[in-house]
């Protein structure tokens, strides 16, 4: 009968008294002997170093003999994959507390290595050593010289407030590479590798009590635990800031059978899963670099919707940032009449000075116009650029003097690289975030608004009050027992009947009265339209009589009548249980074309009120739902309702699998139900 052993922290990885190398050589070219080399500074602080290799008489014969005469806490490993699951027992008994795998040759490799890696994840287990790995190129700790990387250049990382947490060790390299060249050091970079045992919840969790770091870059290529890295985050960003990279944009392979489940791709529902838990997300690791640089060096206060203030001394560079950060739907707003006129006064007449402030070129009032930027109410955050032009300003000293407490300023510099570089060197020293382009501001920037408002949703509170929703007894409910339960949970639907035969039908119609929706009523077809199951707009006998001959032409035995909604706009609302995540709630712009649009909004269960009219604002289409064009106006707390609903009815009914409105009509009354679908993942009778 196998036992797990319990695990122990970090703090034995990241932080050893001695190190071990186990398959340490001294051949040119050999994996030992570049990992060995890169521990040279971790030596000179006079922690231990020790090389173990029994066909080396000059190395230690084993890791016991080593742990034996020397402290040591980890032990990297550079032999082949086949005898790795050995040294895991090797280390258990030497004391040795923490294992890191650079071989492959494990499940990335298929066959025998699917094997070797189960054996490693039993031993791991059993032993309570925690094994970072396999297959991967290390971890950095500049700051105490540890250099756990076989990686040429890793050691010349500077020290600094920002942690990496990778998925793949050659991310995690070239994020610390990337932030190194933006003038930013790091607290620990870790490449994950295959993480059988050492995962980013893991690390997450440690850093959560690292006084070093100040912020933290993400990158994620999958989910294992989506329950227990959510918590991580949210945990991590109660103090730290975390932005985080969703690899899988383009991954739609596991669709489910509802519109819900196709919208929810793995990749958008972990980008949702980790933005509701706090994080900032980005999309590439440029932005990834901008955001987390600007992050490490201030935050805004916590604010439900935070706008801008922009300062230019180069008009076209201005125009640019302006354009970006209109892109991103940042709120520039006009800035007060009192504010203008105060600028009036330092810059030319001719300049544009009601947001963004344009100075017309970097000038000695540079530092006053930043500051009186940054006190208007519209200022929340402050972004600024200019190019380097020493004999004008000191941007530097301009910067710092446009400093307001409470309002961070992201400001960029360009220029020859040494001029440039060394400003922003000496800017993210005096506090304020930096960046080489426009386009680094606006990332910058917009990293800045959204973790401000992801403290303002913590703040908030992480629920809503639960509604009353009923517990689901049937297996899988039709569509006029979907339309009960909504009834019941106060969603909206519209009068209907449920008929068996041609006389009943004729009978409803004259009882709702036309139009009516002539439908196939079936539980087991989930989309009705796509088989002709569908009529609309039917107003006469005749007109029925046609309708019933096209269903039971394919193959209905009951039909449902009901009226006919106005015209609006459709949503779709639906809630999915997550293989990784379990139940999420999705919004998006909804009818058949749905999966095409493929504008949606996804959250985790249960929803906060806040989280669940954010995700209005979080569609691309949202302005159809404000009076388009004199169209309907969709009530947010009306939507935030039935979102809130959704959303406890999956959470209260763990064997549910999809719940799903579409479409959910935007009329002039308000919101109604014109089509649903419930199933569930098994009987009750098999619980």
């Amino acid at each position: 009968m196998s036992t797990t052993a319990p695990s122990v922290g970090l703090a034995p990885m990241f932080s050893p008294a001695g190190v071990a190398v186990v398959g340490a050589s001294q051949a040119p070219g050999k994996l030992g002997t570049a990992m060995l080399s890169s521990l040279d500074a971790f030596a000179r602080t006079g922690r231990t170093v020790a090389p173990v290799n029994h066909r080396d008489e000059t190395f230690y014969a084993s890791l016991q003999d080593a742990a034996a005469t020397e402290p040591i806490d980890l032990a990297i490993v550079c032999i082949p994959a086949t005898a790795c699951p050995d040294i895991v027992d090797e280390a258990a008994a030497a004391g040795v507390r923490a294992v890191m795998i650079c071989s492959g040759g494990f499940a990335e490799a298929g066959g025998i290595g699917v094997d070797l890696q189960q054996r490693l994840v039993e031993r791991a287990q059993a032993t309570g050593v925690r094994v970072l790995g396999p297959n991967t190129s290390g971890f950095i700790v500049p700051g105490t010289g540890l250099t756990a990387s076989f990686v040429p250049g890793a050691s010349a990382v500077a020290p600094g407030k920002i942690a990496i947490v990778a998925a793949s060790g050659g991310v995690n390299h070239a994020l610390a590479f990337l932030l190194a060249e933006a003038g930013h050091g790091v607290s620990v970079a870790v490449g994950l590798g295959n993480a059988i045992d050492v995962t980013a919840s893991d690390v997450l969790d440690h850093l959560a009590t690292d006084p070093s770091t100040s912020a933290v870059a993400l990158h994620i290529e999958s989910v294992a635990d989506g329950t227990r890295l959510v918590n991580s985050v949210r945990r991590l960003t109660d103090r730290t800031p975390v932005v985080a990279l969703v690899v899988g944009r383009n991954d739609v392979s596991a669709f489910a059978s509802s519109h819900t489940g196709a919208l929810a791709t793995s990749w958008r529902t972990t980008r949702a899963a980790l933005a509701q838990a706090g994080a900032v997300v980005v999309d590439d690791e440029r932005e990834l670099v901008d955001a987390v640089g600007a992050l490490a060096v201030t935050r805004a206060r916590p604010c439900a919707n935070p706008s801008v203030g922009i300062v230019t001394a180069q008009a076209g560079p201005g125009l640019l940032l302006l354009d970006d950060l209109r892109g991103r739907l940042v709120d520039i707003p006009e800035l007060t009449t009192a504010t203008q006129e105060q600028l009036a006064t330092w810059l030319p007449p001719l300049t544009y000075q009601r947001n963004p402030v344009d100075t017309g070129r970097p000038g000695p009032d540079l530092g006053r116009v930043l500051a009186t930027v940054a006190r208007d109410p519209a200022s929340d955050v402050v972004a600024g650029y200019a190019l380097v032009e020493p004999g004008a300003v000191d941007l530097v000293a301009a910067a710092s003097e446009g400093q307001v407490e409470g309002v961070p300023c992201v400001f960029g510099v360009g220029g020859t690289t040494h001029l440039a570089g060394a400003t922003r060197t000496a800017l993210i020293e005096a506090g304020i975030a930096t960046a080489v382009d426009p386009t680094g501001v606006a990332n910058a920037t917009a990293a800045l608004l959204a973790d401000a408002r992801a403290q303002y949703r913590r703040v908030q509170g992480a629920t809503a009050d639960p509604p009353t929703v009923p517990h689901l007894s049937e297996h899988r409910y039709d569509e006029a027992q979907a339309k009960d339960l909504l009834d019941q949970m106060g969603v909206r639907t519209t009068a209907r009947e449920i008929c068996t035969d041609r006389a009943s039908a004729h009978l409803a119609l004259e009882r709702i009265g036309g139009p009516v929706a002539v439908k196939l009523l079936d539980a087991t077809i989930l989309h009705k339209t796509d088989i002709g199951g569908v009529h609309l707009d039917v107003r006469s006998r005749e007109q029925l009589d046609l309708a019933l001959d096209a269903l039971e032409s394919a193959g209905a035995s009951q039909f449902l009548i009901e009226g006919m909604a106005q015209p609006g706009i459709d949503l779709i609302v639906g809630a999915h249980r997550d293989p990784v995540f379990g139940p999420i709630v999705l919004l998006g712009l909804g009818g058949v074309e749905a999966e095409v649009i493929a504008d949606a909004a996804v959250r985790l269960a249960p929803l906060s009120r806040a989280d669940a009219i954010q995700m209005r604002s979080d569609l691309a289409g949202r302005r159809l739902l404000d009076g388009w064009r004199n169209g309907p106006i969709a009530d947010r707390d009306e939507l935030a309702d039935v979102l809130i609903a959704i959303g406890q009815l999956m959470v209260k009914n763990p064997h549910l699998d999809v719940v799903e409105i579409n479409p959910l009509r935007v009329g002039a009354d308000g919101l109604v139900a014109l089509d649903a679908v419930i199933t569930r993942t098994r009987s009750l009778n098999n619980e």
